[in-house]
């Protein structure tokens, strides 16, 4: 093996398991799923924040949908298309930008503790050989020439050297912060001048009843993504660091906010839908402010000079994520438009099994982080065991997080509907969609993993090209299920969107190719 070794319970794939092909590694010490080794206890402490993160901003739009369910189904079905804009026009810009930073930044931090490891080892052996006056003279730069095995060489020695103390500077910081403030003001601009276009592109047309208060909503909601941007740009930045605990509190800070205000605007100013969205709009500058505020403590987030910003690298690899999540979104944002056109008691229905099953499947996201940040760490390291290891590990435990979730989506949501919508149509279309709802989750947790573990991997180009064949087949499955079998063949055709998902990530792990290629040995 070429990394350094995890341990006896970790590290022995092959000399246990000899030649084996590559999909072994989905079974590789699965009776060591729930033990509490150390990568057990770093997966744990890097999952279960982010889930709760990721989760958090999911459940404060179920509160929100709550809320206004509570004023009318026209107003709900309203507000469910405007965030179906909302959020994936974000998706477009929000998910490249994470992802890429999470990557960057662990490899980054790697390099930085390697070779803050090494010089603290090189002033060690100063002391124990006393050098003589001439490599003393020596220049600086040529004091590490055993540097090159490192392939990320992008950081200069003074950068290097700054590693050792509390606070340091880190290229990628910088890089997603500009690009992430950018992006967020041309997102608000665009969907504050193209919002009636845009519904109108999702089934919601000039004489509907839902145009006014959606087109309210999604204006007012619009000037909080230069907010929303930035702070998941910075979330992307603390899963690079393996901190997850500081943006759960960051997010919890603002959802909290934006749960008491939503009363407040909603019925005490008698604002309505448009209370919902400024109580959302504070609450996301709030979460962007602690933040910033906690990322200044831990490195400059200034750059020394705008050479140092790694634009280049960032809209190479952003690109080739933007391709995906478009594809991605694009499916999503159908399933949405093909609902709204069967007016608002389905759309209605479909928001509320929709804003579920992404807040559920979303828990899963936790182990995403997890696998993705440590793998990137471990492939930065060379480390073959840790990348087997964590993979096979976070594959088993999203298998049994989905079975879990699956009992008890099935049997909570039998009992729970009535807090969404008092409207008796919704309800029974309710009714249909939560078997969907559950009985997708182990697809959806799986699914969601396989990401984490490619783009860990850097593997961003598979991620992709894969992404693009499954949304093809994806749009074909819903235009013709959800015309023939309306709001059923929607959710059919969604639960075979997240298999194909599922199947794409294992081929790629399966087949040993591309990073995995060591597999073969």
């Amino acid at each position: 093996m070429d990394g350094p070794l995890m341990g006896k319970d970790t590290s022995t794939y092959q000399s246990r398991n000899g030649r084996k092909t590559p999909f072994h590694i989905f079974l590789n010490d699965a009776r060591l799923i729930f033990k509490r080794d150390e990568l057990g206890l770093e997966i744990a402490q890097i999952a279960l924040p982010a889930a709760l993160a990721l989760a958090a901003d999911p459940i404060a739009s179920l509160v929100d949908t709550a809320f206004i369910g509570h004023i009318g189904p026209v107003e709900l079905a309203a507000v469910g298309v405007s965030i179906a804009v909302f959020n994936q026009v974000s998706r477009v810009a929000i998910f490249p930008l994470v992802s890429v930073t999470t990557s960057f930044v662990a490899e980054e931090d790697a390099a930085c503790k390697m070779m803050s490891t090494e010089e603290r080892g090189n002033e060690n052996l100063e002391e124990a050989l006393p050098l003589s006056s001439e490599m003393k003279n020596l220049p600086s730069h040529l004091d590490s020439g055993n540097n090159e095995y490192h392939p990320f060489i992008a950081f200069e020695n003074q950068n290097m050297a700054e590693s050792r103390y509390e606070r340091r500077y880190i290229p990628s910081v910088s890089s997603a912060l500009v690009i992430g403030g950018v992006l967020g003001v041309l997102q608000a601009v665009l969907l504050i001048f193209a919002a009636k276009p845009l519904l109108n592109f999702m089934g919601v047309q000039s004489d509907s009843p839902m145009l006014n208060p959606a087109q309210q909503y999604l204006t007012l909601r619009s000037l909080g993504a230069p907010a929303v941007l930035l702070s998941l740009a910075m979330q992307g930045v603390f899963r690079g660091f393996k901190d997850t605990k500081t943006p759960l509190y960051a997010t919890v800070a603002g959802d909290l906010t934006n749960i008491i205000l939503d009363p407040i605007f909603m019925f005490v100013f008698r604002l309505g839908v448009s209370g919902a969205a400024i109580a959302h709009v504070i609450s996301q500058y709030l979460m962007s402010l602690i933040l910033l505020l906690k990322l200044m403590e831990k490195v400059d987030v200034l750059p020394p000079s705008i050479k140092d910003l790694q634009f280049s690298r960032f809209l190479k690899n952003g690109s080739l994520l933007l391709v995906r999540v478009v594809a991605v979104t694009f499916c999503v944002t159908l399933a949405a438009s093909r609902a709204a056109r069967q007016g608002p008691i389905c759309m209605a229905a479909f928001q509320i099994c929709l804003q579920i099953w992404l807040t559920t499947s979303l828990l899963a996201d936790g182990l995403a982080v997890a696998a993705q940040a440590i793998l990137a760490s471990a492939f930065a390291r060379n480390d073959r065991d840790k990348a087997m290891a964590t993979t096979s590990r976070v594959l088993q435990l999203s298998l049994v997080m989905g079975l879990s979730l699956a009992a008890f989506l099935g049997i909570g949501l039998q009992f729970a509907w009535r807090l969404f919508t008092k409207d008796v149509k919704v309800m029974q279309l309710m009714r249909i969609g939560i078997p969907f709802v559950a009985a997708t989750q182990p697809i959806n947790a799986v699914a969601f993993v396989f990401d984490g573990i490619n783009f860990g991997a850097s593997d961003f180009a598979y991620s992709a090209h894969s992404m693009i064949i499954v949304a093809i087949l994806s749009i074909v499955c819903l235009f013709l299920l959800s015309s023939s079998y309306g709001f059923v063949g929607i959710w059919i055709a969604l639960t075979i969107y997240m298999s194909m998902r599922m199947f794409a990530g294992f081929g790629r792990i399966g087949s040993a190719s591309g990073p995995w290629k060591f597999l073969r040995n």
